[in-house]
């Protein structure tokens, strides 16, 4: 295997572009240098990008926050205006190990790494986040939601990586949140996460929604119906069973030791209900 630490996003497509055999990004490294000490992992090349400039940066601008690929999740929290912004996509991303691995695990590995039920990937979706993507044919933007394609999938063509995440700022009376069961009281693997991001009108309705859903399925679910299902409405009781009962009907889970599929549709509709009302107390303080 050959280790190769670029200075430069072009020399990091390039060196991906043209390996012979499997090639892996290294970020944070807390998934690949596990990965790495199973017998059946298979690399030709190891590109670690924390050399690049801005991989390791929090941009922000007048409209969005950009965070580099290589930005350990602890440096979120530690970033007052992105906290404030979007406290739903901090909280996700500080559920992911353990204090250690948060000072080196980053959200952009979090989502190449295309887990379901990766915590932070959740949030992001229902946050509307973006991925940069740089590669040899240049340079595009991607939902976050296209990137897992299933288990250990994602759509990134040949040469590509994730430079970055990018946030737009939310808008006034707008919130997220995001949670997730685990049989455990911390450091374990969701079971079912919700992500719920609303904006409410002047009037306090609520006027736009997105939710998203992990561990429910191959790839994180964006759950329009049960956003449709809170639209227009004040996030009453009455709109809280529609969402409910609209995210237990977008779950695809399987049976296993961890929970079985009537399980997670369950969890999935209570969770739902107690992310966004979460968000809409949060949005009803951002005026």
């Amino acid at each position: 295997m050959r280790y190769e630490r670029p200075q430069t996003i072009t020399d990091a497509t390039a060196l991906l572009a043209g390996a012979a055999g499997n090639a892996h990004v290294l970020a944070g490294g807390t998934d690949l240098l596990v990965r790495m000490q199973n017998d059946d992992f298979d690399a030709g090349l190891v590109v670690d990008i924390k050399a690049i400039g801005g991989m390791c940066e929090i941009v922000e601008s007048d409209n969005a926050f950009t965070i580099g690929a290589a930005v350990p999740c602890a440096a979120l929290s530690e970033h007052a205006a992105l906290v404030a912004a979007w406290p739903g996509i901090v909280e996700a991303a500080n559920l992911i190990g353990s204090t250690q691995i948060q000072s080196r695990c980053t959200v952009a590995g979090n989502l190449c790494n295309a887990s379901p039920a990766a915590d932070s990937v959740p949030a992001m979706v229902a946050a509307g986040a973006q991925a940069r993507i740089v590669g040899p044919d240049g340079t595009r933007m991607v939902a976050v939601e296209d990137i897992p394609q299933g288990p250990g999938k994602t759509s990134l063509e040949k040469g590509e990586l994730i430079e970055a995440i990018v946030l737009t700022k939310p808008g006034p009376r707008s919130g997220d949140a995001y949670l997730r069961f685990i049989p455990r009281t911390e450091m374990d693997i969701a079971v079912v996460g919700v992500g719920v991001w609303l904006a409410l009108d002047e009037s306090g309705l609520v006027q736009e929604a997105r939710v998203a859903l992990g561990a429910v399925g191959p790839k994180v679910v964006l759950a329009q119906d049960a956003a449709a299902a809170i639209v227009g409405t004040p996030l009453d009781d009455a709109a809280l069973d529609a969402l409910a009962a609209a995210c237990s009907a977008a779950c695809n889970p399987i049976d296993d030791k961890r929970g079985t599929v009537t399980f997670r549709k369950q969890v999935a509709g209570v969770l739902a209900r107690r992310a966004a009302r979460i968000a809409h107390e949060r949005a009803g303080v951002r005026q």
